[in-house]
């Protein structure tokens, strides 16, 4: 008998030791098999033991992308982008709740693959004045980054040029605030550095159409330190400030 409850304990001791690596999640994202990665990591999002652990939302986030990308026509995929941002977002709160973030820094060229996967939507959409949906994407993007400055600047110039004047005010109240504490962009991740610099040059962009100079000018000077090697942030700035 004492045998026997020896090798239950051991074999319980082994399960939760790999529900706590997630391998068999680690092993069907190498087997690129994304649609049962998905699956499985929503048990463990719906367990009680482990529905606050960051890991498997972050899994289901890589298996949703990667479907994606994948052309998969099953209709229970059809938001599969928006969805992972979803899980995503969910399992960087609980990381930073639970961990300090070390499952973000384990994922962290995964989460900067999805920023800038985001950050081109966003271009798009404002390279067609489309600012409603520029600033949905904007909004999702605000879930998955920790550097809220840029992304209030691109907010802000959405919702000036969609004619919501009151928003507009606040988001770029609060990024003009939280830049005053920003010393340093080089840990940021490319994508946070990219949104920064398209919220400086559309807000500039914005004021200049208002014929607000001071505050064009003020706005590109504020960032152009870090800016000084990019053609494009030294093109607006030209055009603005020494034009």
């Amino acid at each position: 008998m004492k045998h026997i409850i020896t090798l239950v304990a051991l074999l319980m001791l082994t399960q939760v030791s790999f529900a706590q690596n997630y391998n068999d999640l680690k092993i069907l994202f190498a087997d690129e098999n994304y649609e049962k990665l998905v699956k499985e990591a929503e048990k463990y999002n719906d367990n009680d033991a482990t529905k606050y652990d960051p890991a498997p939302y972050i899994w289901a986030a890589k298996g949703l992308y990667a479907i994606s990308l994948s052309g998969n026509d099953d209709e229970k995929f059809d938001n599969a982008f928006k969805d992972g941002i979803t899980f995503l977002s969910k399992g960087i709160k609980y990381d930073l709740k639970k961990n300090d973030g070390q499952e973000m820094e384990e994922h962290a060229e995964f989460i900067e693959t999805y920023q800038m996967a985001l950050y081109t939507r966003i271009n798009n959409e404002l390279l067609i004045n489309s600012y409603k949906k520029a600033y949905s994407w904007c909004v999702k993007y605000k879930k998955i980054s920790q550097e809220t400055t840029g992304i209030n600047f691109v907010i802000g110039a959405c919702k000036y040029n969609d004619g919501d004047r009151s928003s507009s005010r606040t988001a770029w109240q609060e990024a003009d605030e939280s830049l005053k504490a920003i010393t340093d962009i080089s840990d940021w991740s490319e994508a946070d550095k990219n949104i920064l610099k398209l919220g400086i040059i559309k807000t500039a962009q914005t004021y200049k159409e208002t014929m607000q100079m001071d505050l064009a000018k003020s706005t590109l000077n504020s960032v152009a330190h870090w800016f000084e090697e990019d053609e494009d942030f030294q093109a607006q700035y030209d055009e603005i400030v020494n034009g």
